[in-house]
């Protein structure tokens, strides 16, 4: 008696087929790949921002400054207030003990309390972070457009009078420290200077007592001059790169074959031509968003605006260290999280990345 025997395939001329299972699409290979991409991204965002909450402890340590005697506001106290002091942050316990204490509380979202508030740094952020969106989103949509703008069409007309003008502007605002600008900003259209008067508040996000629309426009009254320096600074490096990537495209074939059937040098430019050269802008996009909250502290201090630049600056001149060390891993959980989703975002534009 015979045992069964798996029957092998027959193909259908009626012969027994030697192939194997079908092999996976290419469909299927992208999608692994892809997956494959997305998670390196996200495990070395994950791991960026384990060593930023690492450097974050130790290096506002080397501060010089001793927060308890901040905290006492410069009066005379027993060396047992300031044992109390010290105990009641942990400030008492071995630098190591301190920092397993760290990690392990900011893990479940707890940076800690802080020293001159005496409030919990997570709610000090919160209160502070939508008058910093305000200014930065505000800025970034203004920056990015205009230099949008402005690049691709300095690129298209590459050499003539307004390309030259526009490329040399970028590169002079570029140059210039925001802070440098914000401060010239208010000695002219704030203080006044000669015949030119005080337009604008030289601080402050509100003037007080206003309500509804007028509170609104008291506001943006505030919100100019620091949003003006944002965007002379920042608008040049998008104006830059839009450029560079539209004139590489200038000189492409289906550019020739778009002219060749009868478009219009215009639609040509914006169907065919920008659409291809936005890929390196893209990814700059996403880049400065991270950077733009990051790069707020001279601004906002400039200005007095009260949001996390503002904050960060006040935290760092006692030392408030859980306040400080919150703000940095903010600021530079900003960058991470914006970089990584400029990586995640670029093999959907071109399919090329990833594979």
């Amino acid at each position: 008696m015979t045992a069964d025997l798996p029957s092998a395939p027959v193909d259908k001329a009626g012969g027994t087929s030697l192939a194997g299972p079908p092999a996976p699409g290419p469909q299927a290979r992208t999608s692994t790949a892809y997956l494959r991409y997305v998670a390196g991204k996200v495990g070395g965002a994950a791991v960026s921002l384990l060593a930023v909450l690492v450097t974050s402890f130790f290096l506002f340590r080397l501060i010089p400054g001793d927060p308890v005697k901040y905290m006492t506001g410069g009066r005379q106290v027993s060396a047992e207030q300031l044992a109390a002091y010290r105990r009641e942050f942990g400030l008492d316990l071995p630098l190591w003990q301190q920092f397993t204490d760290y990690c392990g509380k900011a893990l479940t979202g707890d940076l800690g309390t802080s020293y001159q508030f005496r409030a919990p740094v997570t709610d000090k952020i919160a209160e502070a972070l939508p008058n910093t969106l305000v200014l930065t989103g505000t800025a970034f949509v203004l920056y990015t457009a205009l230099g949008v703008f402005l690049g691709t069409r300095s690129a298209w007309r590459h050499g003539r009078l307004g390309d030259r003008l526009n490329t040399g502007l970028a590169l002079t605002l570029y140059s210039i420290p925001s802070f440098w600008l914000g401060l010239l900003l208010i000695i002219v259209f704030s203080v006044g200077m000669g015949p030119v008067p005080g337009l604008f508040p030289t601080g402050g996000m509100e003037s007080g007592g206003e309500e509804g629309f007028a509170y609104v426009i008291d506001v943006a009254h505030h919100l100019m001059l620091p949003v003006i320096t944002l965007v002379a600074v920042e608008y040049g490096q998008t104006l830059l790169v839009s450029r560079s990537a539209l004139l590489d495209e200038m000189g492409s074939d289906y550019l020739t074959t778009a002219r060749a059937k009868g478009l219009r040098d215009d639609l040509v430019r914006r169907r065919h031509a920008v659409p291809n050269a936005m890929l390196p802008t893209v990814t700059l996009v996403f880049v400065n968003l991270g950077r733009t909250v990051a790069g707020v502290i001279l601004v906002e201090t400039v200005f007095s605006w009260p949001g996390l630049g503002g904050l960060f600056y006040q935290a760092l001149s006692v030392p408030d260290l859980p306040l400080v060390q919150g703000l940095f891993f903010v600021f530079a959980s900003a960058v991470i999280v914006t970089n990584t989703l400029a990586d995640l975002i670029y093999p959907l534009l071109d399919p090329r990345v990833g594979r």
